[in-house]
C-alpha cells in the first residue's frame, strides 16, 4: 500500500523555551497523518464512527527520535498501512523537514478495533478494501 504524506509548520505553541518541539506534539503529528493516510483511502474516521459504531483504540505506540524539529519549520509526516486484519491495524510514520530533508523521527502506532463499548470488535467487511485486507 502506498504511503501518504502530509506537511504542515512547527507551531509556536509546539515548541520549549529552545525553540524545540515538545516530543508529545510528534505522536499528535502522527494522528495527523494517519487521518490523512486514512482519508486519501476513502475512509472517514467520523463516518465510520457515527455510521457503524468502529473506534480505532490505541493499543500501542512507539516513537524514535532522531533529530530535533524547530519552531517555524516544515515537517512532513509520511505515514503508510504497515500492517491489518479485521481486529487491528499497525501503522507507521516517518517525520522529516521538508527543506533539509532531515529525517526526524520514526515510528508506529498499532490500534484495535472497537465498539462503542470500548470492547473489541471485528472491523465491518465494508472496510477491508480501504486497509488492504482480504477475505
Amino acid at each position: 500500500m502506498q504511503a501518504h504524506e502530509t506537511s504542515f509548520r512547527v507551531r509556536y505553541a509546539e515548541t520549549d523555551q529552545m525553540g524545540v518541539v515538545y516530543y508529545a506534539n510528534y505522536l499528535v503529528w502522527m494522528e495527523v497523518g494517519r487521518v490523512e493516510l486514512c482519508r486519501s483511502l476513502g475512509i472517514e474516521y467520523r463516518d465510520m464512527e457515527r455510521d457503524d459504531g468502529v473506534l480505532l483504540t490505541v493499543a500501542e505506540a512507539n516513537c524514535r527520535y532522531l533529530q530535533p524539529a524547530l519552531y517555524d519549520e516544515e515537517v512532513m509526516v509520511e505515514t503508510w498501512l504497515e500492517q491489518a486484519h479485521p481486529k487491528m491495524v499497525k501503522f507507521a510514520y516517518k517525520m522529516r523537514t521538508r527543506a533539509a530533508n532531515r529525517l526526524l523521527a520514526t515510528g508506529y502506532t498499532k490500534h484495535v478495533f472497537c465498539n462503542r463499548e470500548l470492547k473489541p470488535t471485528r472491523l465491518p467487511e465494508k472496510y477491508w478494501p480501504h486497509f488492504g485486507i482480504r477475505k
